[in-house]
C-alpha cells in the first residue's frame, strides 16, 4: 500500500456549543495543522499514486477558505458544534469532492489543533 501526505497549516477561529465548556465556548484561535494522506495499492502510468500539484493545490484553495475565520459563521457549520472532530469531516468530504480521487483510494485527513490534540476522519472510495 502506498501513502502520500500533504501538509498545510492555518489558523481560525470557533467557539463550541450545546454545552458548559467554560472559555472553550468564546469564541478563540486555533493553529490548526492540517495532513492529508491518500493511500491506495495501484500507482498509475507514471509511477504516482495521485497528481501531488493538483493535491497541494487543492489543499491550499481548500485552507485559504478557512484561515482566519470563525466556523461557527460559515454554511458548512450551520446547527453543528465547530469541534475538532466535525472540521475534520468536512475537510475530508470537500477534498473527496475536489479531488480527483481513483477508486480504492482512501483519504485520511488528520487536524492537529495544538500539539497535543488531534483527530482524524477517513473515506474509503
Amino acid at each position: 500500500m502506498y501513502t502520500l501526505a500533504v501538509r498545510r497549516d492555518f489558523v481560525a477561529q470557533h467557539a463550541l456549543i450545546g454545552g458548559d465548556w467554560g472559555m472553550e465556548n468564546q469564541p478563540h484561535s486555533h493553529h490548526y495543522v492540517l495532513e492529508l494522506q491518500m493511500a491506495g495499492a495501484q500507482l498509475d502510468r507514471h509511477g504516482f499514486l495521485v497528481d501531488i500539484v493538483e493535491v497541494e493545490q487543492t489543499l491550499t484553495a481548500l485552507v485559504a477558505g478557512y484561515r482566519d475565520h470563525l466556523l461557527n459563521d460559515l454554511p458548512e457549520f450551520a446547527g453543528l458544534n465547530p469541534s475538532l472532530e466535525a472540521f475534520c469531516r468536512i475537510l475530508c468530504v470537500s477534498l473527496a469532492k475536489s479531488l480527483r480521487v481513483n477508486i480504492g483510494l482512501s483519504l485520511t485527513v488528520v487536524l492537529w489543533e495544538n500539539a497535543t490534540a488531534w483527530a482524524s476522519y477517513r473515506l474509503d472510495s
